[in-house]
């Protein structure tokens, strides 16, 4: 008995912390980034105006917010197919085995190779090839980073979900399976609904790693500070803005690096009550 209250106690303790720090991490951000609202109001999030120049100074947050959002989408649309082929390949159909064993190995690599590695990747074989596709004239632009950041997050996707789907009840399965239905209808009609709400959290995972991506995404999208016009169009993201420009922000530009962060910081929180509200419904 005191040894299980001691966990609760430090269960209660851990969760006590990491709001603080959550709190203590917003209340720096609102207070860092006052001047900026003072000096443009919420204008400030839908300038698309980014000028530095002393005496004519304006910022704007609205192209970087674009281009996080768009690179971030793009990137989970591409990863969402072979994340998901992969969990369904380890979750039911080849769950053990030295095929398995060797996938999900390869998938742990992935998810531990620092960006800057991916950034490299993209930078020396990805870029190259969109400039001989004629795609883009230097190979930089939303869509390579976008690419790249597609294979960043194919296992945070598609660990959660193989797990999720490998907890479905194997009586479901076989109550399906006695009523003549095919694996694939099986998959279809009894996994996805059932595991629906997992794969859904893993897919909310890996697009809230994307949107913080900064490294990779800096290396490759161009960092031009204008809204981006089509998917090869170069951009920048918040991530790839701040980490480009605060270690000589100073004045109204450093507040509104802050400023910027915050608005990062609100919109991966509103993801994730996004997220924990759609789980909710498809739980209910």
């Amino acid at each position: 008995m005191k040894s299980e209250k001691l966990f609760q106690y430090f269960l209660k303790l851990g969760g006590i912390i990491v709001l603080m720090v959550a709190i203590g991490i917003l209340v720096t951000l609102i207070i860092g980034s006052i001047p900026t609202f003072k000096e443009f109001g919420f204008g400030f999030i839908f300038s698309s105006n980014w000028n530095p120049t002393e005496g004519r100074e304006s910022y704007g947050a609205l192209p970087f917010i674009i281009g996080t959002i768009v690179t971030s989408i793009l990137a989970l649309v591409l990863t969402f197919p072979f994340a998901l082929s992969i969990a369904l390949f380890l979750g039911e159909y080849f769950k053990k085995g030295r095929i398995s064993s060797l996938l999900k190995t390869m998938i742990d690599l992935l998810a531990g190779i620092p960006s800057v590695v991916y950034g490299l990747w993209g930078f020396y074989t990805i870029r190259p090839i969109i400039v001989e596709l004629g795609l883009n004239a230097q190979g930089f632009g939303i869509f390579t980073s976008a690419f790249v950041l597609a294979i960043m997050i194919i296992p945070y996707a598609s660990s959660i979900s193989a797990e999720v789907i490998n907890m479905v009840p194997s009586q479901l399965k076989e109550a399906a399976y006695s009523l003549g239905a095919t694996r694939f209808e099986v998959v279809k009609h009894v996994i996805i609904p059932n595991a629906g709400s997992g794969i859904f959290a893993g897919f909310i995972l890996a697009f809230g790693r994307a949107i913080g991506e900064t490294m990779a995404v800096t290396m490759l999208i161009g960092n031009s500070n204008n809204i981006p016009t089509n998917l090869f169009d170069i951009g920048n993201t918040m991530a790839s803005l701040i980490a480009n420009q605060f270690g000589e922000a100073e004045g109204l530009k450093y507040t509104s690096l802050v400023a910027m962060g915050l608005l990062l910081f609100v919109i991966t929180g509103i993801l994730n009550l996004i997220g924990k509200m759609v789980m909710r419904k498809f739980t209910a």
